[in-house]
């Protein structure tokens, strides 16, 4: 039975739309990009795409590129004590697929929200927190690939989600994946 879904995506894909969507109908939502933000207010810097990169590469260089899947790790189990089902909003790297793939088997479900680039880039321009240019937006995109290996968790995806319409249309087709699932489990 799947207990936890992970959702993942390339920036702008509507990783945050779909977990916010989930959040508002019930499902608890655990955020591995909140780790690093923790991490930049541990440190006192600005919360910055720049900042963040910075302390995303750093604590995965000195504790392993699954270390915000381990550090999430207590707060997932104590919330399934609680919730039949969790949120993983912006699962990143390989290792944390890996990770969470070996503690949870086949109660993790991976669904990659895809969006072709040009639309990703405009969504990300015009957003009200933490906008990028073109420019940000595609050396985030090289970064993410290339330093935290997302390529691997979105490759790995049980499911594929196509955002490259409306909001409605998105929510449409994540409430179809849960339906999918478990009927009993998504009353959304």
């Amino acid at each position: 039975m799947v207990r936890i879904i992970a959702i993942v995506g390339m920036p702008g894909s509507g990783k945050s739309v779909v977990a916010s969507y989930l959040k508002n109908n019930g499902f608890p939502i655990i955020r591995f990009g909140e780790i690093i933000i923790r991490e930049v207010e541990k440190r006192a810097l600005p919360i910055t795409p720049h900042n963040e990169q910075i302390v995303r590469e750093e604590i995965r260089r000195l504790y392993g590129m699954d270390v915000c899947a381990q550090m999430a790790m207590p707060l997932i189990k104590s919330k399934l004590l609680n919730h039949q089902s969790v949120i993983i909003d912006g699962l990143y790297s390989f290792s944390e697929y890996k990770t969470l793939k070996q503690e949870f088997s086949d109660e993790l479900l991976v669904v990659a929200i895809f969006t072709p680039k040009a639309l990703r880039y405009e969504r990300l321009a015009l957003r009200q927190e933490r906008p990028l240019t073109l420019a940000e937006a595609e050396r985030r995109d090289y970064m993410e690939i290339e330093k935290i290996q997302k390529g691997g968790s979105i490759a790995m995806a049980d499911l594929t989600i196509v955002n490259d319409g409306s909001q409605y249309e998105l929510y449409r087709s994540m409430k179809d994946v849960l339906a999918r699932l478990s009927p009993e489990v998504v009353a959304v």
